[in-house]
């Protein structure tokens, strides 16, 4: 059988040799080779093709120089243009160790899964690599949230967090996935029903470099997590609720600094409306940009809205507190609602509108890649 072992990588250079040595060392009973799907602003794909040149096993390169959906984006990438239908996913750091690689192989070929999850979660699994205790709060934490938001699609899988698993190519549809951020596995298990399996494994200390974990991954997976479970809608509203609260405490720090109330509540909104644009940009319509119109344009419609919508709606406040009689916060509830429904269809169906083309053409179903497919005798890039 042969296996296409996908690695993203991302500045990974000082682990490269090793990995490609230690996934070579693994294959015993079925054939492997490594696509490297590659997104370094660094030395890295040069060390590639360096060591793909003498290796015992295939190793093929994608260099993105438009790394669209992130570590995600690779892995579609790679799943697209991998040879084989069997794939296994792991990352370029050997905290997943190569030599799980026959033990996954050997689940899947039971023949009764389409996808094998390495968790650190099950049996005795670990989380060892996992930099401090911090670490591991958040990995249980947003495991457990993850679960629960998808109790049925998820019930059989302990860490659908992991980077590292096997899937059949077969059973998912590419054109369904829509990457972003880093949590691969689940946007490929809440996507559809899938025959899963887990195997234990421990995940190890970094071999070189630094971790690639930041605050905007944790955005990045908040806002993945909500598009899954509740799409566009809901993922606007988590970053209208974030806002919000940039908004209370910006006014707080101003006004304890002495600027004065209005002032404060003016330079308050425009920053967060401001802000509330670049978020919505990375994480809520990331998707539509390239058909809409510039960035400018984007922004200057959604800039403006934005301030009329605040200059009608406060007094649309005021006027139902001294209508109807009822409290300030219920009143401001009411139209922040309404405002908030209004907002999300404006700037889907106007802000995000696609531009009009004479000549339209269908885009095709998914992007090609360009493969180099790298001779151990001499490296000769090639298209696929």
């Amino acid at each position: 059988m042969q296996v296409t072992v996908i690695v993203p990588t991302f500045n990974e250079a000082p682990n490269v040799a090793e990995l490609v040595r230690r996934v070579a060392a693994t294959a015993k009973g079925f054939s492997v080779d490594i696509l490297f799907v590659d997104d370094s602003t660094d030395e890295t794909p040069d060390v590639i093709r360096r060591v793909a040149s003498t290796a015992s096993i295939p190793v093929r390169l994608i260099h993105r120089d438009d790394p669209a959906g992130g570590l995600s984006g690779a892995v579609v990438a790679g799943l697209d243009a991998a040879p084989s239908d069997v794939c296994i996913v792991m990352d370029g750091d050997l905290q997943h160790p190569p030599e799980d690689i026959a033990r996954l192989v050997a689940r899947y070929l039971h023949g009764d899964v389409d996808v094998v999850v390495a968790s650190r979660y099950t049996a005795d699994g670990t989380a060892g690599g996992l930099a401090d205790r911090s670490r591991v709060i958040v990995s249980r934490g947003s495991t457990a949230v993850t679960k629960a938001m998808f109790p049925i699609r998820l019930r059989e899988v302990t860490d659908p967090m992991t980077g590292f698993f096997l899937v059949d190519r077969r059973a998912i549809d590419l054109d369904q996935l829509r990457p972003r951020g880093f949590k691969i596995l689940l946007e490929i298990l809440a996507r559809r029903s899938l025959r899963v399996a887990e195997i234990p494994f421990a995940f190890a200390d970094r071999f070189a470099g630094a971790s690639k974990a930041s605050f905007s991954q944790g955005i990045s997976f908040l806002t993945q997590l909500a598009m899954l479970r509740f799409g566009k809608m809901s993922a606007f509203a988590l970053i209208g609720a974030l806002g919000a609260v940039a908004n209370v405490a910006i006014v707080w720090l101003l006004s304890h600094a002495g600027v004065h109330d209005l002032a404060a509540m003016i330079i308050a909104a425009e920053t967060t409306i401001i802000a509330n644009f670049l978020l919505q940009e990375r994480f809520v319509f990331q998707d539509m940009r390239e058909q809409a119109s510039g960035i400018g344009s984007r922004f200057a419609k959604s800039f403006s809205f934005n301030n009329i919508e605040l200059l009608i709606r406060i007094p649309i406040t005021t006027l139902m507190i001294s209508t109807w009689h009822i409290s300030v916060v219920i009143a401001t509830a009411v139209t922040l609602v309404a405002a908030f429904v209004v907002r999300f269809l404006f700037h889907s169906l106007v802000v995000y509108a696609p531009r009009r083309a004479s000549s339209p053409r269908p885009a095709p179903s998914r992007a090609r890649y360009f493969v180099e497919e790298i001779d151990r005798q001499a490296i000769s890039p090639g298209e696929i």
